[in-house]
């Protein structure tokens, strides 16, 4: 297992990932699913170095981005001390090797070097599995609130209870 800067080479298979993420929220979560996501934003991930994958044996089996400020979401809590984990997508045919605690392991070290105090991440939605699932993997449940303004977000965050979930270092 590696896990290193995914590549403009790698935009593709990124898109592909999150299509099959798509299918499989229709299955587990209905009604709540991501939409399209912009190819100039993953891009620009790609080239800030914010768009990671982990490697197994060469191929990609988890795809994730962060951010260094997230106010929309986590409005006054956003004080410039958090990486923010966005939009984890696993690779079917590596489904179940949770890799959210391998990317908990990999960013506590990664924030700290950047000399943040917290790891953070959210979530749309009241899924008691996945809320449970990022507690096991050593995240604490903040709680569920709706976004004052989602107006420059994803559509998946328009008018959702979005979970808020922190690890603090």
């Amino acid at each position: 297992m590696f896990i290193t800067n995914s590549t403009v080479a790698d935009v593709p298979e990124i898109f592909r990932l999150y299509d099959l993420a798509t299918e499989y929220q229709k299955l587990t979560f209905p009604g709540n699913q991501w939409p399209k996501f912009d190819r100039k934003l993953i891009t620009n991930e790609v080239l800030e170095d914010r768009q990671f994958k982990l490697l197994i044996e060469e191929k990609v089996a988890c795809i994730w981005a962060i951010t260094y400020s997230d106010p929309q979401i986590w409005e006054e809590k956003d004080q410039n001390d958090a990486i923010y984990i966005h939009r984890i997508a696993t690779n079917p045919e590596f489904r179940g090797n949770n890799f959210v605690k391998a990317i908990v392991d990999w960013a506590k070290p990664f924030a700290e070097e950047q000399n943040k105090r917290f790891v953070r991440l959210d979530t749309c939605g009241k899924n008691d599995r996945l809320i449970k699932h990022y507690e096991n993997c050593g995240f604490n449940f903040l709680g569920i609130n709706k976004l004052k303004d989602a107006s420059e977000l994803p559509l998946h965050y328009q008018n959702a209870d979005v979970c808020f979930f922190e690890i603090e270092l």
